[in-house]
C-alpha cells in the first residue's frame, strides 16, 4: 500500500490552505473533504451567506463560493481530494493509519482540520433561516443588522460577549435566557447589564424561528414559569450556547482540552503525537474565523514539511 506523505482531514479554509502549501510543497497531500454539517464539506462557510471581511474580496461574496474557489486552488496545485468521512485513525505508530468508507490509508504525516460546529438549539426554522437572519457568530454577521432589532440566545460568556458586539450595530439587543439568572462571568454580567441597548427575556424558551419563507421576523417562545407562549418580533437572532470541535475520532490518540479543542504545541501546531499537527477552528476556541483558520492551515502546512525533512 501506498505511503502518503501527508493526509490533510477536513476541508475548511484551514484544511485547503494547508492542501495549497503542502502541494506547492511538492508533498503530494491527499485531503478528506468529509461530509460535516448536513452533508456539505467546506466547513461552517457553508453556512454563510456574504462574506465580506476575508481580505481581497472587496466586494464580498457567498461563504459557498469562497469555499469553492478554495477547493478549486487546492486542486490546481494537484491536491488529490476525497469526498468521505474519516470514520477511525490508528496513531499508535508510523506510519499513521487512517481509515474512510471501507479503505485504510497510511500517511507519514497527519493534519486535522475538522474544525467545529456551532451548538444549536434544534427548532422549526432554525436551520431554513441560517444566514437570513439566524446566526452563530456576531462578529461575522453583526454588519448586517445596523440599526435592527436582534435575540441573543444564551446565558454563559460567550452570550454576553456577542450581546455586547453586536449593541455597536443594533438598535436593541435581547438576551433571551431559558433561566432567571444567567451563567456568565460577573464582570460580563456588568457589562451587558450596564449596556442601554441591552435587555434581558427571562425564563423564556424559542422554540420556532418565525418568517417569511426569505428572511426572518421573529421567533415564537414559551415562559417556562408560567407556561405562557407568545411571539417576539427580531430582524435577526444569535445563537451563543456553545461550540463544538469535531474530535470524536481522535479522542484516546490526541491530547484534547477540557471542551474537546486539540491542545497543540506552544508556537507550533504540533499535538501531543508527533507527525500529527491541527490547524483551524478545531484547535481554536477563541477567534473562530475564515482568515485565522487559513492562517493555522498554512502553519500546521509548513510545520509538517519541515518535520518530514527532518525525518529524511
Amino acid at each position: 500500500m501506498e505511503i502518503e506523505n501527508v493526509v490533510i482531514i477536513g476541508s475548511g479554509p484551514a484544511g485547503y490552505t494547508a492542501a495549497i502549501y503542502a502541494a506547492r510543497a511538492d508533498m503530494k497531500p491527499l485531503l478528506f473533504e468529509g461530509q460535516r454539517l448536513g452533508g456539505q464539506p467546506g466547513g461552517q462557510l457553508m453556512l454563510t451567506t456574504e462574506v465580506e471581511n476575508f481580505p481581497g474580496f472587496p466586494e464580498g461574496l457567498m461563504g459557498p463560493e469562497m469555499m469553492e474557489k478554495f477547493k478549486k486552488q487546492a486542486e490546481r496545485f494537484e491536491t488529490r481530494i476525497v469526498s468521505e468521512d474519516v470514520t477511525e485513525v490508528d496513531f499508535a505508530s508510523r506510519p499513521f493509519k487512517i481509515k474512510a468508507g471501507e479503505q485504510e490509508y497510511l500517511a507519514k504525516s497527519v493534519i486535522i482540520c475538522t474544525g467545529a460546529q456551532a451548538m444549536w438549539l434544534g427548532i422549526p426554522g432554525e436551520q431554513e433561516y441560517q444566514g437570513h437572519g439566524v446566526s452563530a457568530c456576531a462578529t461575522c454577521d453583526g454588519f448586517f443588522f445596523r440599526d435592527k432589532e436582534i435575540l441573543v440566545i444564551g446565558g454563559g460568556d460567550s452570550a454576553l460577549e456577542e450581546a455586547n458586539f453586536l449593541s455597536r450595530f443594533a438598535k436593541k439587543v435581547s438576551i433571551v435566557h431559558r433561566r432567571e439568572e444567567l451563567r456568565g462571568s460577573k464582570i460580563m454580567q456588568e457589562r451587558a447589564g450596564k449596556n442601554p441597548k441591552i435587555e434581558f427575556i427571562w425564563n423564556t424558551e424559542v422554540r420556532e424561528v418565525l418568517g417569511d419563507g426569505t428572511s426572518m421576523s421573529g421567533v415564537r417562545v414559551f415562559n417556562n414559569k408560567t407556561n405562557e407562549e407568545g411571539e417576539l418580533k427580531a430582524d435577526g437572532m444569535f445563537v451563543a450556547i456553545g461550540h463544538k470541535p469535531n474530535t470524536s475520532v481522535f479522542k484516546g490518540w490526541i491530547d484534547l482540552d477540557e471542551k474537546g479543542y486539540i491542545l497543540t504545541k506552544p508556537d507550533s501546531t504540533e499535538t501531543s503525537i508527533e507527525g500529527v499537527f491541527a490547524g483551524g477552528d478545531v484547535a481554536d476556541h477563541k477567534y473562530r474565523q475564515a482568515i485565522t483558520a487559513a492562517g493555522t492551515g498554512c502553519m500546521a502546512a509548513l510545520d509538517a514539511e519541515r518535520w518530514l525533512a527532518d525525518q529524511e
